[in-house]
């Protein structure tokens, strides 16, 4: 199984440049692949950050969750990434969504992010997101 980086994803999933989509696409397909948690946030943001592709938050789950899909790759701890996936869907930020969502052996998250304690209350997570 072989890792694949951000710049794979991104050319598969923006299409932007025809000759690398062609070839990242080839490679998804006939490869078995691994996604790491990182790279799935480092996409997350480059599909839809202003400094990357601004994609609107529909177009950016719908395809992290195709990627996710394919026959041929294997998402790390899959489902964290899957629960963080739907969070994002539903108004939290990305990266929030994946460290809570990671944060399973601990009792608590602690964050000066306002913003993230009030989503993850809202969302009823399920986790305690506590203030400091």
């Amino acid at each position: 199984m072989i890792a694949v980086d951000t710049n794979i994803l991104v050319r598969y999933a923006v299409k932007d440049d025809p000759k690398q989509a062609i070839t990242a696409t080839e490679f998804l397909k006939n490869n078995p692949c691994c996604i790491l948690k990182t790279v799935v946030l480092e996409l997350a943001w480059v599909l839809s950050s202003q400094a990357g592709y601004n994609l609107p938050r529909d177009v950016v789950t719908e395809r992290l969750r195709h990627m996710c899909g394919l026959p041929t790759i294997t998402v790390e701890d899959a489902s964290t990434v899957a629960q963080a996936i739907t969070w994002y869907e539903q108004g939290m930020d990305f990266a929030d969504a994946l460290h809570l969502a990671s944060s399973t052996s601990c009792s608590d998250f602690a964050t000066m992010d306002r913003r993230m304690i009030l989503k993850a209350s809202q969302l009823a997570t399920g986790y305690k997101v506590v203030a400091i």
